[in-house]
Parts: C-alpha cells; sequence; structure tokens
C-alpha cells in the first residue's frame, strides 16, 4: 500500500507536505485519495465532518468502512474516470468526480473528490436535487395517470354472436404491434376497443394518447401532432414544445376522428406511419419514434377515397387491422346486459336503490332503432334513474317518448334461424369462459366432444 511508499505519491519533505495538505484543505471541500487496494490515504478535514467520522482514524482503513456507497476502490483497481456520478450518502445526493492517479505510466491509487466549494452548497444542492426528484415522479405520475388506458376487455359487454367476433378480432389485433382501424357508428364503443387493444398489449405499460383529430383546428393540427421548434411561429414556447406523437413514446396513440382528418395532414401522417418518425414544425431533422397507432371513424372511408377525400395509400396503411364494431341495433340481445350494467352504475352513481326495468319497459328498448348507440341507451338509463323513485322499477313511463310512443313492430323469423344462433353464441360464450377448452366445453354444455366440432364447423367457428 502507498502508505509505507509515500514516495510515489508526495516526493517531499515534512515542511512541504504540511503546506500542501493545507492547500489541499483550502481547495476541496471534499477530498480524498486511496491506494490501489482501496486504503485510505489522504482524507480532507471538511470531508470527514460531513461523512461524520474520524478524519486521523479514517487514514488507513478501507475506503468501504468510511464512505457510504463508494467506489473509489473500483476506480483505483480499474484506473476508469468516473466523472459527475451521483452517489448517495446519508440519504442524500453528493455529485462526485473519481480519477485514476498514475506515476509514469503505473496505476497508483485514485483521487476523489465532491464537486463543491463548500459543504453549504452542496447541502443546499442536495436539497434541491431531492425536491426535483419529487416534482418529477409528480409529474409523470400526473402525465400517466392522464394519459393511460382505462378499459380492458372485460368491460366490453355483450354475448351476441356479432358482438363476440368483434371482441374476438380485437383480441388477436391486441397481440400484434401493427396499425389498427376502427370502424363503426358513433356511441358504438369504438374508444373502449382501443383501450382495450392497449392494455392487452405489450405495450400495455406505456402511455395511451388520445387524440380527436375533429376537435383541433386544421392550421393547428401539426404542431399538436408532431410538436414544434422555438421561433418556429408567432407564439411558439420558449424551447419549443413535443407534440402527441413524442409524447406516446413507447406507448399508443388512439386518433380518433381520423375521417376529418385534411388531405395535407394525411400525407405528413402517411410519412409518420412508413417511416416511423415525425419532424416538428420548424426543424430541419427528424425525430424517431416507437408509437403504435389505433385509428377509428364513424365515416365510410372508402367512399371517402373514390370522391378523392382521403388517401387511398393512408387507408391501406391504416388498416393492417380492421374491423368493424356492430351498431346496438344490430344486438339486440345485448341490450338487456347493457341495461342491468347501466342501471348498477347510475345506482352507486346516485346513491340510489332501483329494483330494474320491467319487462314492457325492456320490450320497448329492444325495438327501438337506437340511432345514437350505447351512448344513448346510457343517457336514457340515467334519466330514467333520475326519474324512478327510489326501490321501484323502471317502467315504461320512465323512458322519454321517442321510445315509447313508437309502434312495437315484432319480426318474425324462422325457429330453426333462432335456435341456431342461439346454439351458436351459447357455443361462442362457453369457449370463452373455458378460454377455448374444448374438452371443458363440451362438458359443460353436455355434449360429446364429437357433437361440439360438429357444431363448430357447422358455425363455422
Amino acid at each position: 500500500m502507498f502508505a509505507n511508499n509515500k514516495s510515489d505519491f508526495l516526493n517531499v519533505d515534512n515542511h512541504e507536505e504540511i503546506l500542501f495538505k493545507d492547500i489541499i484543505e483550502f481547495a476541496y471541500d471534499g477530498l480524498v485519495m486511496v491506494d490501489t487496494e482501496g486504503y485510505v490515504q489522504m482524507l480532507s478535514h471538511a470531508y470527514a465532518d460531513f461523512l461524520g467520522v474520524d478524519q486521523e482514524s479514517s487514514i488507513g482503513k478501507h475506503v468501504t468502512e468510511v464512505i457510504e456507497n463508494t467506489r473509489m476502490h473500483v476506480v483505483s483497481k480499474t484506473g476508469k474516470q468516473e466523472v459527475a456520478e451521483l452517489q448517495k450518502i446519508k440519504d442524500n445526493y453528493i455529485i462526485a468526480t473519481r480519477s485514476p492517479i498514475r506515476k509514469q505510466g503505473k496505476l497508483i491509487g485514485a483521487v476523489g473528490k465532491i464537486l463543491f466549494k463548500n459543504v453549504g452548497q452542496f447541502t443546499a444542492l442536495s436539497k434541491r436535487i431531492n425536491s426535483l426528484e419529487v416534482e418529477l415522479k409528480k409529474y409523470k405520475g400526473d402525465f400517466r395517470e392522464r394519459n393511460k388506458a382505462s378499459y380492458t376487455f372485460d368491460h366490453l359487454m355483450g354475448r351476441s354472436p356479432a358482438f363476440m367476433e368483434v371482441k374476438g378480432q380485437a383480441k388477436i389485433a391486441a397481440k400484434s404491434d401493427s396499425n389498427v382501424l376502427i370502424l363503426g357508428e358513433s356511441g358504438t364503443g369504438k374508444e373502449l376497443f382501443a383501450h382495450s387493444i392497449h392494455n392487452d398489449s405489450r405495450r400495455a405499460m406505456g402511455v395511451f394518447v388520445k387524440v380527436n383529430c375533429a376537435a383541433i383546428p386544421a392550421e393547428l393540427l401539426e404542431s399538436e401532432l408532431f410538436g414544434y421548434e422555438e421561433g418556429s411561429f408567432t407564439g411558439a414556447k420558449k424551447g419549443g414544445k413535443a407534440g402527441k406523437f413524442e409524447a406516446a413514446e413507447g406507448g399508443t396513440i388512439f386518433l380518433d376522428e381520423i375521417g376529418e382528418l385534411p388531405l395535407h395532414m394525411q400525407v405528413k401522417l402517411l410519412r409518420v406511419l412508413q417511416e416511423k418518425e415525425i419532424e416538428r414544425v420548424g426543424s430541419t431533422g427528424s425525430i424517431p419514434i416507437d408509437v403504435r397507432v389505433i385509428a377509428a371513424t364513424n365515416r365510410n372511408l372508402e367512399d371517402m377515397v373514390s370522391k378523392g377525400e382521403f388517401r387511398l395509400d393512408m387507408y391501406y396503411r391504416l388498416k393492417v387491422m380492421q374491423f368493424q364494431v356492430p351498431s346496438l341495433r344490430e344486438r339486440p340481445e345485448d341490450i338487456e346486459i347493457l341495461v342491468n350494467h347501466f342501471i348498477e352504475k347510475y345506482q352507486n352513481l346516485m346513491k340510489k336503490r332501483v329494483i330494474g326495468m320491467s319487462d314492457q319497459a325492456l320490450r320497448l328498448l329492444r325495438h327501438y332503432r337506437w340511432p345514437g348507440n350505447i351512448r344513448e341507451l346510457e343517457n336514457i338509463i340515467e334519466r330514467a334513474m333520475n326519474i324512478v323513485e327510489e326501490g321501484e322499477v323502471i317502467r315504461s313511463e320512465h323512458l322519454p317518448k321517442e321510445i315509447t310512443g313508437q309502434k312495437e313492430t315484432v319480426t318474425i323469423r324462422p325457429l330453426a334461424e333462432v335456435m341456431d344462433e342461439t346454439e351458436r353464441a351459447a357455443i361462442l360464450s362457453c369457449l370463452e369462459m373455458t378460454s377455448g377448452n374444448k374438452s371443458e366445453t363440451a362438458k359443460k354444455l353436455g355434449v360429446s366432444r364429437t357433437t361440439l366440432y360438429e357444431k363448430m364447423n357447422k358455425y363455422g367457428l
């Protein structure tokens, strides 16, 4: 150890050594020197005070006994410098630099110093660092809280064959990382499908950023989606601003109402989808991104393409995975399930108990055309919950006139068709319940495996 070979380190007499130590103490508040084995050869008084150790008795001890979380012994062995590294000491952070000491090319130890002129400055900056850490965690938490997917496939309710088929397609899409295009009328639950796909994908831990393309003025769309650089236009923030795509890095961006996107923005978005990079407004460089795109629209994009309102290449780039969410009138057998769900939801919100809905009221709902789909149904149930008395049943008089004023028309279908539809739905539901286990499904349905396979082939399952 160089405690016994001081000439390797200081080739000076006692007077000069004392002067050298005074200079070190004056110049550095925190300084330590170790030999190649990591034993302390010098420790400044200010550093010893900060550590809460005795300066003299620390000399000759291994540095790991003196300094918490130190890496001085590592640097003295490897000879690799570590610059401005964070180090935790007594629940605070210091910023330290550790450098190897060489003499005539030979490694003889290492020197470490705190990058502060006095301990007071260190303490103040340490507190500031801790404060910034808390603020950063809060900011990240708030950002993630505002940009997260709230729904899963368990929130998608329905047992009708049409709905179960689309739900199955969405689950398949969740396992991929390709673009998804969700079609369907307003109020059918397209956004819920987007949330569920994200939450069932490998990006579930990432953010879920929602953008309503119809709600952003056309002149602001580019800067909102792709961000901008400082000074790129009047009113631009100092330092610029990241766009929605940058905010969604590592996660998913949901572009709702994609059919409302202007043609000039379709060109820019197409480049993002193809090149996987964005260019901020006013920038001359590109930024690579890792973002999955889920888009949705209630418009007929094929008609828009034929009219020149939507780019064909953009359409094909989006519809890698595409499915259409059925309207509520296409799944009347799901109305009772949804009604019970919304009654329970508003019972909890309103702290008001309701026994359910009468058969006559349910029958009226099943024969309504539902131009507003599930969103309209929820509004109707909320309205009824406000009108009905505590502990009563929701009856037809609690429903709006557009529903109670309609004529009940019963569509007669062949019995065999109704039975086939019911049988197919029962098999689908049981398969989902057993996670596709055919033996368990056959057992629960009370049929043989052979019969189950025949019926699955019959219904194309």
